[in-house]
């Protein structure tokens, strides 16, 4: 019989926290060998580890991994994440905190498998279906239809299941803002609304379509999105998350909202970080340079939260205007509606603080540019006597009135003279110069 691998560890946590540690020392203890096919090793170390961690793993329950989850930090949680079987995730996500879910929820998104997903609800919870055939989705029974990145053929036989024609992604944003919100003759309602993709490699607004019909909520966008799989996570694990496809748009908007609201956190940490570069007493043209383009970068972002948070309004308002709503899902976007009016607020203070701290650098700028100046100006003043001098040694007179004297003696006793006026050009402007720094106020 095989022995169990918890049996060693009474301590489930612990046998983790063990094999995590023991992952992390070999794996850095091969990282700084120098050895031939260093790569190919260091694979092969981390997929035995790995391969370890899995067979503990999945000899424990789902509560007992959930709770292992909570405990460890978010690098972590993603690494044990990434080792356990689908059909291991969703029970495990009925029992893991909703701090846990957010952290799930901003893991990368670019490993999403399946274009077309479904989503019904059983016993008040979200549950997502399998989706491999046109039957499936006819048996489903469905509130939510999510179409991520969908192909020709995708958009055609499921619309041809439904009776719907869904919108090329790569085109969405080619429609004008009047056609952003509309209700079709059968009864399709359609919103084509931005949401907020803020990594920190890009920052964009996406565009994403959705379309109420029949109860069902459809969903269409190019690409995954954090707030999808972070509302997907929310759903599955708690009950009465939703009750129809209305409430999942509304849960989406509000996420979309939220998300927004830790961008502009992100922003504030950003400036204040640039601020207290800007506030050092001295800046380089290099420092200035490179602070002028974080600003730029987080004025950028700023004015996507706005532009999204705008967008996400005027939804809103649409669906409560074109009385979709239930009287609990219009007290809702009200709330949202309030959420989004107090970031209106922090979007244009931080367009304020932006333009301050790019006038602060541009006029350091400007000081390093008069130092500049100011040395050419010392420069071109003292060397001016010189060049009147020179030029009289240049005249013929200069050359008559040294007659009885060798030449060599008569230059040398002219060099040492322009040296002696140059310098007594420059203390006169340092003596000058040091008169106006004591005039000034805190000097004295």
């Amino acid at each position: 019989m095989q022995e169990d691998p918890t049996s060693k560890y009474p301590n489930s946590q612990q046998a983790v926290l063990d094999k995590l540690l023991k992952h992390k020392l070999i794996a850095e203890m091969v990282h700084k060998q120098e050895m031939p096919h260093h790569e190919l090793v260091e694979a092969l170390v981390r997929k035995e580890n790995m391969a370890q961690l899995q067979q503990i793993l999945n000899h424990l329950p789902s509560a007992e991994i959930a709770r292992i989850l909570e405990a460890l930090p978010p690098g972590d949680q993603l690494l044990i994440w990434e080792q356990l079987d689908d059909e291991h995730k969703q029970p495990i996500l009925l029992e893991a905190p909703i701090s846990v879910l957010q952290i799930l929820g901003k893991q990368d998104y670019k490993t999403e498998k399946s274009r077309v997903k479904a989503f019904n609800l059983h016993e008040g919870r979200l549950q997502e279906v399998s989706v491999n055939t046109p039957k499936d989705l006819l048996e489903a029974k469905p509130i939510w239809i999510d179409l991520v990145a969908p192909t020709f053929e995708d958009r055609i036989w499921v619309g041809d299941i439904f009776g719907i024609e869904f919108p090329d992604p790569d085109k969405l944003s080619d429609l004008e803002s009047s056609a952003r919100f509309y209700v079709e003759e059968n009864g399709e309602v359609h919103l084509h609304s931005d949401f907020l993709l803020d990594k920190d490699d890009v920052s964009r607004n996406v565009v994403v379509a959705f379309i109420l019909y029949q109860d069902i909520l459809f969903s269409i966008r190019k690409e995954e999105l954090p707030v999808f799989r972070l509302q997907r996570l929310r759903a599955l694990s708690q009950p009465n998350y939703a009750s129809d496809s209305r409430d999942m748009l509304l849960d989406l908007y509000a996420a979309n909202a939220e998300y927004s609201a830790d961008a502009l956190e992100d922003v504030y940490l950003a400036l204040e970080a640039v601020g207290n570069l800007v506030l050092n007493k001295h800046m380089s043209d290099e420092e200035a340079s490179k602070i002028l383009i974080d600003i730029a970068n987080e004025e950028d972002l700023n004015g996507r939260i706005r532009r999204n948070v705008m967008d996400t309004r005027r939804a809103v308002s649409f669906l409560m205007r074109g009385k979709f709503l239930t009287k609990n899902q219009w007290d809702f976007s009200q709330q949202i509606l309030r959420d989004i009016e107090s970031l209106d607020g922090h979007t244009a203070f931080l367009f304020d603080k932006i333009n301050f701290l790019m006038d602060a650098v541009v006029g350091f700028i400007n000081i390093n540019q008069n130092k500049v100046v100011k040395r050419l100006t010392v420069v071109s003043v003292v060397f001016m006597p010189l060049n009147v001098l020179a030029g009289i040694g240049g005249m013929s007179e200069y050359s008559m009135m040294t007659q009885g004297m060798a030449w060599p003696v008569s230059y040398g006793i002219f060099t040492v003279g322009l040296v002696i006026v140059g310098w007594l050009t420059y203390v006169v402007l340092r003596f000058i110069e040091n008169r106006q720094e004591y005039g000034k106020p805190g000097k004295r």
